[in-house]
């Protein structure tokens, strides 16, 4: 039993700090500096001084959404001259280019779009456009998000340093009053990891970036593989290896609506694994501390364990508890009891989501359980090659 109870409390350790433990360490490590360094402070940059941006937007099928995004595009609180909007819409056989092309006649000197007939995915699209940029600084963003007015403003600050490479912008998810389970979940995981995100950048950098919003230096881009899942993490991380830091602002922020239902959820959190364990293989030098220092910690703790041993752990968890709890020791029955607990709420949580009703208690366990699943059918997708780079669109909440 000597080794059965290690397994239990090493699997048990390692799913606490890939969840809850990186963010209470990170913390308490941010809190130290600054009781010796200070916080580090940015200074605000005069309208003379703002770098020209072009800012990205890669939309595919977006009739629904891209005049909204344009309109938002158009209120940004920067100056006109000095920022480009790009919109790519290679592929789109509905009114999108059209919506576009409308625009880019009233806002000439604004507005442009890009547009091919052929569908070859988002970073095939985002390459064709990238050899053009001529401005230092580029931003992109996802066509069904809206992004503050101050956004890229507050991004374009952090190019003060020349240590910093990207920008993260924060993802925030709208949430109605009386959100599906989905919508509820997926916000509450994305407020825990922009808090992770402050704190891995205030530690030293923060680890990848999300599509809804990110910046890079523009003479930084380099072209992904062309099959790469998720291109924005890679991208972001690579410059990372190339000793610069992503910063992170949490008042640059893509605003989007949760999840249609828990299916349409557990579907891009599929798309979304096997692009994470893809690129834990594109990232695979990353994994050597010697090499990377405190990035590699960070990426290992937040990012690795995560995506890997945290999910494979969770059964081994279960099993073992089963085992010594049939030994008779009551610490181990009491815990099993917590367990099956747990598992029977997030069963609970599945069954009033198809029932519409909803329980915000039932939300934590169901979505933990919902994303841990699709790491193992992530994993299984990405291994027979049925994950295409030309993702289908997860119908969001309206």
């Amino acid at each position: 039993m000597f080794w059965m109870k290690v397994i239990f409390w090493v699997s048990l350790g390692l799913v606490f700090y890939a969840h809850i433990g990186y963010g209470a360490l990170l913390w308490s490590l941010t809190r130290l500096r600054r009781l010796f360094f200070g916080k580090a402070q940015l200074d605000e940059l005069s309208e003379t001084s703002l770098p020209e941006v072009t800012y990205i937007v890669a939309a595919y099928n977006e009739e629904s959404w891209i005049a909204d995004k344009i309109g938002n595009s158009l209120r940004f609180n920067y100056p006109s001259e000095k920022i480009q909007l790009w919109f790519v819409t290679d592929g789109s056989n509905d009114k999108t280019p059209g919506i576009v092309e409308k625009y880019a006649r009233r806002y000439p000197q604004r507005i442009k779009l890009f547009h091919q007939p052929e569908r070859r995915g988002k970073i095939a699209a985002v390459e064709r456009v990238m050899a053009r940029v001529q401005t230092p600084v580029t931003v992109f963003s996802d066509a069904n998000t809206f992004v503050n007015s101050e956004a890229i403003k507050n991004i374009v600050r952090h190019y003060q340093n020349e240590k910093v490479g990207a920008v993260a912008g924060e993802k925030r998810i709208h949430m109605e009053a009386r959100a599906e389970a989905s919508s509820a979940g997926e916000g509450i995981y994305w407020k825990y990891e922009s808090f992770l995100k402050r704190l891995d950048y205030e530690f030293h950098s923060t680890i990848g970036a999300a599509g809804e919003l990110f910046s890079i230096r523009t003479d930084l881009y380099r072209p992904v593989e062309s099959d790469t899942l998720i291109e924005d993490f890679v991208m972001t991380m690579r410059i990372a290896m190339g000793g610069y830091k992503i910063a992170y602002e949490p008042n640059a922020y893509a605003v989007e609506r949760g999840s249609a239902s828990v299916k349409e959820e557990l579907k891009r959190k599929v798309r979304i694994a096997a692009g994470a364990l893809q690129a834990i293989v594109r990232l695979k030098d990353l994994l050597n501390p010697f090499r990377y220092g405190r990035l590699s910690f960070q990426y290992i703790s937040h990012r690795v364990l995560r995506w890997t041993l945290a999910p494979l752990a969770l059964p081994v968890i279960l099993a073992t508890n089963i085992v010594l709890a049939e030994a008779g020791e009551p610490l181990y029955k009491t815990l099993l009891w917590v367990q099956l607990a747990f598992y029977f709420l997030a069963l609970v949580g599945w069954y009033m989501e198809k029932r519409k009703v909803r329980i915000k208690m039932l939300f934590i366990p169901y979505y933990f359980l919902v994303m841990n699943f699709a790491m193992f059918a992530g994993a299984i997708r990405l291994w027979k090659g049925q994950q295409s780079v030309l993702w289908e669109k997860a119908a969001r909440a309206q």
